[in-house]
């Protein structure tokens, strides 16, 4: 099975994370979406990645849907199957994703759009966004256990890219999520090897 990824980006991470944490081989392929080259397109039509190719040579996109997919094929090594354990791993993770949601369009805004057509009050709500889902994340932090799942991995790739693109702009304020964030390569030791990075 192929990735299309880009180092830098936390869905991708998550997605890594995963799989290596499931014993599921996967062929990295570097992209730049920008590019759109055709086999990216071929398996993701939005043009996004993560994309993975399945072994019947279809596309899977979205990182929580490949992740649920890695899910499934382990005997759900990711996803608790009783329903506190799901609704929690399910929760942290999609506010992990939606913080970058948030964050990564103030990125671009900065990367594609010359000054003059940046418009900060925009940037200014996204960014709103992503600090009150990291404010929900430090509440939240103490709810995931040990055993690692989907969330861990969501949570990981979002701070180890905040470290990337905001380094000391969250520390300080969210100091569990700086904890956990410390402590989470020794539960994951993989993670130094599969974390975000340009």
């Amino acid at each position: 099975m192929r990735l299309f990824y880009a180092s830098a980006s936390p869905f991708a991470a998550k997605v890594r994370m995963a799989a290596h944490h499931c014993d599921i081989d996967l062929e990295l392929v570097p992209t730049d979406t920008g590019a759109e080259p055709a086999d990216l397109l071929s398996a993701n039509p939005l043009g996004k990645i993560p994309a993975l190719v399945l072994p019947d040579g279809k596309g899977l996109y979205d990182s929580a849907v490949i992740c649920d997919w890695l899910d499934r094929q382990s005997g759900h090594r990711l996803v608790p199957q009783d329903e506190a354990g799901w609704l929690t791993c399910k929760r942290i993770e999609a506010t992990a994703d939606g913080i970058v949601d948030g964050a990564i369009l103030t990125v671009y805004e900065v990367r594609y759009r010359p000054d003059e057509k940046r418009h900060q009050p925009w940037v200014d709500r996204q960014m709103g966004k992503a600090w009150r889902g990291l404010a929900i994340l430090e509440d939240m932090i103490d709810d995931l256990g040990p055993r690692p799942t989907t969330a861990h991995f969501a949570v990981a790739g979002l701070l180890g890219w905040f470290e990337l693109r905001f380094k000391g702009e969250w520390q300080e304020r969210h100091p569990k999520l700086q904890a956990w964030f410390a402590d989470f390569p020794n539960t994951f030791p993989a993670f130094h090897d599969l974390q975000p990075f340009s």
